[in-house]
């Protein structure tokens, strides 16, 4: 075993379904003004799979795109953590046949069940692994909450999307690259702000329960707001203490992609100076839970790369209540 100094993200990927669907599908659905959700939310559009479309079939996309920019022999890969929380099966895990589907054959595989924060804190796990065990990682986040998605409430049906982000994290010996500081948070209290009420073994699958219990709730979107934007930025400036680093360091902020709202308090809460660069996807991909930061990163190196020397702040909040945040060195 060869311990390394650091990892550095290597490289980035990104996948979502062909199948685009427009604010107005759903404005008239619900019954909504035109312009509604996009003035609320800050989304135009979002992608839904169709039918015969599956989280591992998304996620290796996302995968063999992130793999293929990294240029890592997939031999080569030792861990793969699925971050989901819509897996293709409750059990088994999905993250084993996504390593079959990318051919991964001496990598480990485990899923993490982290709603919308779940990549930073896959991330952050991934961080370790390689620093201890000299090895790279794949870092996989997914979603298909279109089939989560219940219709007729409209908190959560005019914004959640499908799509799948990725990373390979290798070893260096940079101490400036990769992850510099993290902040993982929890909050039990708000464990019902967003929920899926039935298929657990507290309210397992019996005959005769009503079909939306096993669709996801959002009954109080405001007390979501206000949670999300708290945690997210009490990890955002205690990621910033742990790397000992300020906010005018960061030159992108790469926020979950939860509400165009949520992000700009967030980014207002932290005082990210003017020059910093909020990475937003949110306009075209909706809120893809732990796929949006992982996504967003990899459509930010798209459009302009990643720079050496450049430092990301990443921040997430999730159901649970769950919160995360890193700094990141390119």
């Amino acid at each position: 075993m060869t311990q390394a100094r650091s990892s550095r993200l290597g490289g980035f990927g990104h996948a979502a379904p062909e199948n685009r669907v427009e604010n107005a599908v759903i404005e008239d659905q619900l019954g909504l003004a035109r312009g509604w959700i996009e003035r609320r939310t800050g989304i135009k559009a979002r992608r839904w799979v169709l039918p015969g479309e599956t989280l591992s079939g998304l996620a290796a996309k996302a995968g063999a795109h992130a793999l293929d920019d990294a240029g890592v022999a997939r031999q080569d890969i030792a861990l793969t953590i699925l971050a989901t929380s819509t897996p293709d099966h409750l059990l088994p895990p999905s993250a084993p046949l996504l390593t079959h589907q990318l051919d991964l054959r001496n990598s480990g595989a485990v899923d993490l069940a982290g709603a919308c924060s779940g990549f930073v804190y896959a991330l952050i796990l991934a961080d370790g692994f390689v620093r201890t065990q000299g090895k790279p990682a794949l870092v996989v986040a997914a979603n298909i909450l279109s089939r989560r998605i219940n219709p007729q409430e409209r908190a959560s049906s005019v914004v959640f999307a499908d799509a799948a982000g990725a990373v390979v994290l290798v070893p260096s010996d940079d101490p400036g690259k990769g992850l510099l500081g993290s902040d993982l948070a929890a909050d039990g209290t708000h464990y019902d702000l967003i929920k899926i009420p039935a298929g657990g073994s507290t309210m397992p699958f019996e005959p005769g329960i009503d079909p939306r219990e096993f669709l996801m709730a959002m009954p109080d979107g405001k007390k979501v707001f206000t949670n999300a934007v708290n945690i997210m930025t009490r990890c955002g400036k205690a990621a910033l203490a742990n790397a000992g680093t300020e906010a005018g360091d960061m030159h992108r902020f790469v926020p979950h992609q939860a509400n165009m709202r949520i992000f700009e308090a967030v980014r207002d809460n932290l005082g990210l100076s003017d020059a910093c660069e909020t990475v937003r996807t949110i306009d075209e991909y909706g809120n893809s839970s732990a796929a949006t930061v992982a996504l967003s990163l990899s459509v930010a190196n798209q459009r302009k790369p990643f720079a050496p020397g450049e430092r990301i702040l990443l921040t997430a909040a999730g159901a649970g209540l769950t919160g995360a945040a890193a700094v990141v060195g390119i």
